[in-house]
C-alpha cells in the first residue's frame, strides 16, 4: 500500500484546503484544534469540527486509529486526526486525559515553547525536565491512546519523555539542528534515540525551521533528509509539514504568547515579523509533496524509502501503537 499522510498541519480549515489536500492524495493529516484553550473551549472546537465533517463529508473523514486512514483511502477521503499543540485542555485534572481521548484527541504535547505543569518548552532557559505531573499524564496517555508529542519541548523534557513513556513518541513537526539552529530544531543525539526508542519524526516545512528560510530549496532539504536518515533510522521519518494555509497574521500572536503573556514575545526567529512567513514556491501547500516525492528519488533513497516518508512511516506508527 502507497499512503500519503502529513502528519501535522494548522491551517484556517475550509472546503479549499480540503479539496487541495484531496489533490494531494493526502489519506490523512494530524491537526492541530488547540494551543492554548481550556477544556471548555476545546469543546467549543470540536462543535465547529463536528459542522466540517457534516459538511465536508464527501472528501474528510474524522480519525481515531489507523483503519481510519485505510477506509479513507479506499473512500478517496482524508482521515482527519486530532492533536493539541499544548496541555491546556486538561488543566490541571488526570481525569481529563480520559474525556479528550474521548474527544478525538490522539497527540498531545506535553508544552508549547514554555513551562507547563508538564515539562518544559524549548523557550525556557531552564530544562528541568517532566515534572511529577507529567509522569503522571504520560503513563495516563499511553493507556488511553494518545500520542506523546514533544515537537516544541526542550531537550531533558524530551529525553525524559521517550523514557517514562512505556509506547513510542512522536516529535510531529520540526527537523535536525544540524542543518537549521532553530530552537525548535533537535540534536542528533535526541533524534538517535527517539529512533531507537520507535519514534517518529515528522520533517517540518514551516519556513522558520528550514535552512535559508524561505528561500530553501528542495535540494537542501532532500540532502538534509538523506544525512538524518544516516542518524536515525529511515523508517522512523516521516512528513509533519505544520502548514499553516489561510490563517490571519494575527494568528501568530496568539500562537506565541496565548493568554500568558501582554508582550510582543513571537519567538521561532520571527521577531520583528510576526506574520507568517511565506512558503517556499516547491511547497506553497500539500500538493508539494509531489515535489518531495521526485526530491527524495532524485536524492537516491529507493521507491519504497521514499513512500515510507511519505506516508507509509506514519501509518506503520498509528498501527504499532
Amino acid at each position: 500500500m502507497k499512503f500519503r499522510i502529513d502528519n501535522l498541519q494548522y491551517c484556517n480549515w475550509s472546503r479549499q484546503i480540503f479539496e487541495i489536500n484531496r489533490e494531494a492524495k493526502l489519506d490523512a493529516v494530524h491537526v492541530t484544534i488547540v494551543y492554548h484553550e481550556d477544556y471548555d473551549e476545546l469543546v467549543l472546537e470540536i462543535k465547529k469540527w463536528e459542522k466540517l465533517f457534516e459538511e465536508n463529508s464527501d472528501l474528510i473523514l474524522s480519525g481515531k486509529n489507523f483503519k481510519d486512514i485505510d477506509k479513507a483511502q479506499r473512500e478517496n477521503k482524508t482521515a482527519i486526526f486530532f492533536g493539541f499543540q499544548n496541555c491546556s485542555p486538561i488543566e490541571d485534572d488526570i481525569d481529563l486525559v480520559e474525556k479528550v481521548h474521548e474527544l478525538g484527541c490522539r497527540f498531545m504535547q506535553l508544552t508549547y515553547n514554555n513551562q507547563s505543569l508538564l515539562a518544559t518548552g524549548c523557550y525556557e532557559k531552564i530544562d528541568s525536565g517532566v515534572t511529577n505531573f507529567g509522569r503522571e499524564t504520560i503513563k495516563e496517555m499511553n493507556r488511553v491512546g494518545i500520542v506523546v508529542d514533544m515537537s516544541h519541548s526542550a531537550e531533558k523534557s524530551t529525553f525524559d519523555a521517550i523514557e517514562i513513556s512505556e509506547k513510542p513518541i512522536a516529535i510531529t513537526h520540526a527537523n535536525p539542528s544540524f542543518w537549521h539552529p532553530a530552537k525548535r530544531n533537535k540534536s542528533n543525539d535526541l533524534l538517535k534515540t527517539l529512533s531507537q526508542s520507535g519514534g517518529m519524526l515528522g520533517l517540518s516545512l514551516y519556513p522558520h525551521h528550514l535552512k535559508n528560510n524561505t528561500d530553501c530549496t528542495l535540494q537542501s532539504f532532500c540532502e538534509m533528509t538523506a544525512r538524518t536518515a544516516e542518524i536515525m533510522n529511515v523508517k522512523s521519518i516521516g512528513i509533519g509539514s505544520d502548514l499553516c494555509l489561510e490563517q490571519p497574521d494575527s494568528v501568530v500572536e496568539w500562537m506565541r504568547n496565548g493568554t500568558w503573556s501582554k508582550s510582543k514575545n513571537y519567538g521561532e526567529g520571527s521577531k520583528n515579523r510576526p506574520g507568517f512567513p511565506k512558503q517556499p514556491g516547491w511547497f506553497k501547500d500539500a500538493r508539494g509533496f509531489e515535489n518531495l516525492e521526485k526530491g527524495l528519488m532524485k536524492i537516491g533513497f529507493s521507491e519504497d524509502e521514499t513512500n515510507g516518508i511519505l506516508g507509509n512511516n506514519w501509518f506503520n506508527f498509528y498501527k504499532n501503537i
